[in-house]
């Protein structure tokens, strides 16, 4: 009986559609060990081997086609119209023109990979009516065939199906009547009105201040409370979901190293990682330091087509479409995510009811001792997201994400039709709206390493973006109050309007308040001789005080929490840092009126220190 050689054991022992590179020199190591990550995780072979980096995605799909004996191409080709995007890319075939004497353009891979194969095993010839190309090939080709249907949802998607909800309906007419006579009023009141009228405005003013300061309170109270959630036995890998990242890349050539190898860090299988780089046409630079890095197949540069407005919620609406993963994660140029956040987002959506859409990661400060600004910054981000964030997802209100390290449910993100692409602070914009949808977002206890601002200037242009979007925000929130009611119910809407409130109308009058405060501690409490004037006295004073002591708990609780309570003698500098977000809410407000879709550009990679870098030098 003859015996059966020891490659064609070897090639019957790998899946087939890997087994074939065994022909075109590759390591049976390296194809025995792809082949058992795929049976561990439960993925494709194919998508193991790729996202390894060990066999590069043209190498793969020019010996497929030579083994399937077809053509292959990654040139430019026409794609017949009527293409199915994105349906086409996820599929991995589209249509020819007739006159390339072809029909499909395949990039296969998993189910149509694997069907190939076994049709090539069974001795069928295929047809030369196929060419082979890879699926970053096909993407591209598509894309572009596809720029004015990408063009109109990126920009377009949320606006067009409900206006109400997007920034780019502006002040409606309502609105710009209550801000007139909000406006003539309250000039009125402080420059003609009787005492009486003042004393009502002053009142009223304070009382809603006060308010704002109370849910602040109330939600640093509730971030201390520990909730049932116990950490169960990890997920193994084969149940792991799928998890695409997005990143926004505009300018960031300088940092493109740094944010590769921390993706690279994540302590996440890379075969079910999908990694989506969107960068603006003409940023030849970002896109340079891309390719000398020669990335896995798991990662994808997106250019997305020129098109207004040029914003971060555009970049992103590009490439929600194209995204692979059962979850999916915004991240930022700088930022350097902690290595198991992932699988610790994966597992909490795991166990958790259908509407949890969105978990929201801590944020922290890396260059802290860069200078003064980078100081309070840290303490602020301390006081937001390790403290009012977590506390308004204890008391069940609506929580105004962070710009980064946003984990959501990409079928809930497709729902709310992702981001408003006229919002320059889409992160808050969006988490209010998975709100109105039902949705839930919580916080995760991983955290994400970011730069701030060290200079002044550019901490005054990035406050400013935000300030403007806050507004954005603002206004598309009380556009149409029932409705919000109907949607959010009482207790949110008016939890959502004065958490939005102290974003927006507290900090242009800060100067005024500061004003307040120094006369009073100048002069003393003034005397009353009338109710009114000694309850609105009482408000001020309760105000003044509880303002003042919310700033300084919440950011105490956050330094602790921390570990910053050495920056305790930078609290002094607050006030400065109050009366430039002040400059900064004046500046937004005439942004809105004359660029109000301009997208101020912070720049990165300019660290001087860098606390993560210590620490590892520490454990070192």
């Amino acid at each position: 009986m003859p015996q059966r050689s020891s490659s064609a054991e070897r090639d019957e022992a790998l899946p087939a559609p890997i087994a074939f590179l065994l022909h075109y020199g590759v390591d049976p190591l390296v194809l025995a060990i792809a082949a058992q990550e795929a049976e561990q995780l439960a993925v494709p072979p194919e998508t193991a081997l790729l996202s390894s980096g060990r066999v590069q995605e043209v190498f793969f799909y020019s010996n497929l086609a030579d083994f399937l004996g077809l053509d292959f191409s990654v040139s430019q080709i026409r794609l017949a119209p009527g293409l199915r995007y994105p349906a086409s890319i996820h599929l991995g075939f589209a249509a020819l023109v007739r006159e390339h004497g072809k029909s499909w353009l395949l990039a296969p891979r998993g189910a149509l990979l694997a069907e190939l194969m076994a049709r090539r095993a069974r001795g069928e010839r295929f047809s030369s009516q196929f060419i082979i190309t890879t699926p970053t090939h096909l993407s591209g080709l598509l894309r572009r065939a596809a720029t004015a249907p990408i063009l109109r949802e990126a920009s377009l998607s949320l606006a067009a199906l409900d206006p109400s909800l997007s920034a780019k309906a502006g002040l409606s007419s309502a609105q710009c009547g209550v801000a007139m006579v909000a406006i003539a009023g309250t000039t009125f009141a402080f420059g003609l009105a009787p005492l009486p009228v003042f004393i009502s405005l002053s009142l009223t003013m304070t009382g809603l201040f006060l308010a704002s300061i109370w849910l602040r309170l109330f939600a640093g109270a509730a971030s201390g409370v520990r909730t049932n959630e116990q950490d169960g036995p990890g997920v193994e890998g084969r149940w792991l979901p799928h998890y695409s990242i997005v990143v926004a890349l505009h300018q960031e050539s300088r940092v493109v190293p740094q944010l590769v190898q921390a993706l690279n860090s994540l302590d996440y299988p890379r075969s079910k990682l999908d990694i989506k780089f969107v960068l603006e046409h003409d940023d030849a630079a970002t896109r340079l330091a891309i390719e000398v890095l020669d990335l896995p197949a798991h990662f994808e540069t997106i250019v997305a087509p020129n098109g207004w407005p040029r914003t971060k919620p555009r970049a992103l609406n590009i490439a929600l479409p194209l995204a692979r993963g059962e979850l999916l994660v915004i991240f930022d140029a700088e930022d350097v995510p902690g290595r198991s956040q992932l699988r610790e987002a994966a597992e909490r959506f795991l166990h958790a009811p259908a509407d949890l859409a969105c978990l929201q990661a801590r944020l922290a400060i890396d260059n802290i001792e860069d200078s003064w600004l980078t100081r309070l910054f840290a303490i602020e981000y301390a006081a937001l997201f390790d403290v009012l964030n977590p506390g308004l997802a204890r008391l069940g209100l609506p929580v105004p994400l962070g710009g980064s390290s946003n984990h959501f449910r990409t079928s809930a993100l497709r729902k709310v039709r992702g981001w408003d692409a006229w919002n320059v602070t889409e992160d808050a914009d969006l988490g209010l709206r998975l709100a109105r949808y039902g949705f839930h977002v919580d916080i995760l206890q991983s955290s994400t390493r970011e730069e701030a601002p060290a200079r002044l200037h550019a901490w005054l242009t990035q406050r400013r973006r935000w300030s403007k979007g806050w507004l954005q925000t603002f206004i598309t929130l009380t556009r149409d109050p029932p409705r919000l009611f109907a949607e959010l119910g009482v207790l949110k809407s008016l939890a959502t309007a004065l958490l939005l409130s102290g974003l927006v109308i507290a900090p242009p009058l800060w100067p005024f308040f500061t004003v307040v405060l120094g006369y009073v501690l100048y002069r003393g409490v003034p005397t009353s001789d009338t109710t009114l004037s000694l309850l609105a006295t009482a408000l001020w004073i309760s105000a003044l005080f509880f303002g003042a002591a919310s700033i300084l708990w919440l950011a105490l609780i956050g330094m602790k929490r921390r570990k910053l309570l050495h920056l305790w003698p930078s609290l002094s500098l607050l006030p400065i840092h109050y009366l430039l977000t002040s400059l900064a809410a004046w500046l937004a407000l005439y942004d809105l009126f004359l660029s109000p879709y301009y997208w101020h550009k912070t720049e990165h990679g300019l660290a001087k220190t860098s606390r993560t870098a210590d620490a590892g030098k520490d454990e070192r």
